[in-house]
């Protein structure tokens, strides 16, 4: 509770519920009349002052809000001689402000609490071999951390030496422990178990995962979603509109001859009962609420946009080598052509020696194989990349290229020696040396799907309209073969990035929403053009600053969670308007029509704020990140259809029951 009153709606909720408590209990105990009044007084100061900061702050742009509606409605209450009923109303209004500002705060604590799990110091050693205690901020990348049993690492890296278990359901939500070793990832602020770890911090302290999740919670909260900004449009014209017509209802009856104190309240009824509080507080709370669960679950949800976009995705695409595989692949065999001019080291060598430094998966088997045979590897100059093609260097003088699949037809390879050793039959990868424009040799390269690939296309297939396919630079024989492991039967082998972009395009033509997923340089144009890019981290940093999703670790099965869980919010969004739209017309229809008690219009419209609030919070909860995403279809026009006939027959049946009472009550009092 004491952290929740840090937060200065809770503390104008909290207090003005004390007082209007207090000065109602002395009022009945019979005290003297300036002491409940002193204290209603106060009630108003503590729960209407913000509101009326905020709303003379908007009428001075010319923009009359919500906050300055309860205001003057409030005061014109207590100006009536209905002290209790307008205290009530800030009472509550102020507790809907408290509610959405809890809501906002543990969509942000939820996530940025993280950091506080990161140590403030880390235990650095020297070149010397001495330990030293550091801030973790004077960590630079290369420098390499000690982390004893029990401790929480300090730095993201990777482990030099030691073994060890790791907790790591804070950053990445897995409940069993990881075991960890030289060369495993680690991130800051999990839970070492009972080994020893030496880690090469690989990111400074502003770059940990932590971070990232914590920086792009802000960058979320600070945007707005597109729902959320036609209402923001919309109340301006409409909170002017309701202030003309409650001038109406006061001026029209009054000048007619109507008693002046029963029009005033009718009037105050109006005003509160057709302001838009709960509507205005719909949209947000569940798609921040969604980032902040992404975010606890190692998704990076690039800001609240991205949420209703994922809510409406039709087809999902895949890239193959890092996405759907264990981006790790292995060289299982080298060829020599052209002569005898090099061995397989000699091949493995000039290979390793151009791909030195280049991230790519392919790039790092090949090193990996030269590190494994023990051969050296010289320095390389000039290098030059072509996305999706291969690697130019000079080496000792000499012009030497790697080529990928998709330029292996242009590299004039003997065919008959590639098939001979059954590569293409086997759906390897393959990639070719070239020795001043000569093919000199080949290597073939396995890789293998992540364990959770079969699965995640299982439920993206049952999730999605269209089949998920695979667009993919590899030869059309690996691509295959991973498609059939995985379970995806449209595949798209051979393809440069430009092609890439086109097959997204493509798809998009014919009236599809595509969300693509992706983890290299190649895979950057579609991850742009695609109405979500979702980038598998651990691949290119272009891939994960152009995407609108960043997966942490490479949890495949977080895709169709976090479509799963976009879809639920757009279903409590869609609720939450019906339901707020439907009690206020009700309530709007009820005062003009008949006599609504200003206690009945604050209950029943503050009330709906309370439960819009409520509804919304449930997407923080656990519940809704392992909700059956089987079970969440996107929300089509048809269902949009359906709940408006259902809102309209919930309001023909409020219509007829008031009219019946209305009937009921006059017949009775006529006998």
């Amino acid at each position: 509770m004491r952290r929740w009153l840090e937060i200065a709606e809770v503390r104008a909720a909290w207090w003005s519920a004390v007082l209007l408590l207090t000065a109602v209990t002395v009022q009945l105990a019979g005290w003297p009349a300036f002491v409940p009044f002193g204290l209603f007084v106060a009630c108003y100061v503590a729960a209407g002052w913000g509101p009326l900061v905020s709303g003379l702050r908007a009428a001075g742009r010319g923009v009359i809000d919500v906050d300055l509606l309860m205001v003057l409605a409030a005061v014109c209450a207590a100006g009536t001689g209905k002290l209790v009923d307008g205290a009530l109303l800030f009472v509550i209004f102020a507790c809907a402000r408290a509610l959405a500002a809890v809501a906002l705060g543990r969509t942000r604590d939820s996530v940025r609490g993280l950091l506080e799990l990161t140590p403030q110091h880390a235990v650095r050693i020297t070149t010397g071999g001495q330990h030293e205690s550091v801030a973790v901020e004077a960590l630079a990348v290369g420098d390499e951390v000690l982390v004893g049993p029990g401790e929480r690492v300090a730095a993201d890296g990777e482990v030099v030496s030691g073994l060890s278990e790791l907790d790591q359901a804070t950053v990445t939500g897995e409940s069993q422990l990881v075991a960890k070793g030289p060369g495993d990832d680690v991130f800051a602020g999990t839970v070492n178990g009972l080994g020893s770890l030496r880690i090469r911090v690989t990111r400074e302290a502003h770059d940990f995962v932590v971070a990232r999740i914590a920086a792009q919670v802000d960058q979320a909260t600070a945007t707005d979603a597109r729902t959320q900004l036609v209402l923001q449009r919309l109340e301006r014209t409409y909170s002017l509109a309701v202030v003309l017509v409650t001038a109406a209802l006061l001026v029209v009856p009054y000048a007619l001859g109507s008693d002046l104190r029963g029009a005033l309240l009718r009037a105050m009824a109006f005003m509160i009962v057709a302001s838009p509080c709960a509507l205005m507080v719909a949209t947000m709370p569940p798609l921040l609420a969604v980032v902040a669960n992404a975010g606890r679950h190692g998704v990076l949800i690039k800001g609240v946009r991205t949420v209703e976009k994922l809510a409406t995705v039709t087809t999902v695409a895949f890239d193959k080598t890092g996405s759907l595989t264990t981006g790790s692949p292995q060289v299982v065999d080298v060829a020599v052509l052209g002569g005898r001019e090099l061995d397989a080291e000699g091949v493995v060598r000039l290979a390793a020696a151009v791909e030195q430094g280049n991230p790519h998966p392919l790039a790092r088997a090949i090193v990996a194989e030269a590190v494994r045979r023990g051969v050296s590897v010289p320095e390389s100059l000039d290098v030059q990349v072509e996305p999706g093609r291969g690697v130019h260097a000079w080496v000792h003088g000499r012009r030497v290229s790697v080529l990928s699949a998709a330029a292996v037809r242009d590299a004039a390879v003997p065919a008959d020696v590639l098939d001979a050793r059954g590569w293409a039959e086997a759906g390897l990868t393959v990639v070719v040396l070239l020795l001043d424009g000569r093919p000199v040799g080949a290597m073939a390269i396995a890789d293998r799907p992540r364990d959770e690939a079969r699965d995640a296309v299982d439920q993206l297939t049952r999730m999605v309209e269209h089949d998920v396919l695979m667009v993919t630079g590899d030869g059309t024989s690996a691509a295959q073969s991973i498609g059939e492991q995985v379970g995806i039967h449209d595949v798209r082998a051979q393809q440069l990035p430009a092609h890439k972009l086109d097959a997204v395009q493509e798809i998009q033509s014919a009236g599809q929403r595509v969300l693509f997923v992706g983890d290299g340089i190649n895979d950057a144009p579609a991850l742009a053009a695609a109405q979500v890019g979702v980038a598998v981290a651990g691949g290119a940093d272009l891939a994960m600053e152009t995407a609108d999703v960043v997966v942490l670790h490479g949890r495949l099965m977080n895709v169709p969670a976090v479509l799963g869980l976009s879809r639920l919010a757009q279903r409590v969004v869609t609720q939450n308007l019906g339901f707020a739209a439907t009690v206020v017309v009700a309530l709007v229809g009820l005062d003009l029509v008949g006599t609504l008690p200003l206690v009945v219009a604050v209950i029943g419209h503050e009330g709906s704020t309370l439960i819009v609030a409520l509804n919304s919070i449930r997407l923080l909860s656990p519940r809704a990140w392992r909700t059956n995403p089987r079970l969440l279809r996107r929300l089509t026009s048809r269902d949009v259809r359906r709940y408006a006939a259902l809102t309209v027959a919930c309001l023909a049946l409020a219509a007829y029951a008031f009219l019946q009472l209305k009937y009921t009550r006059t017949h009775v009092v006529r006998r």
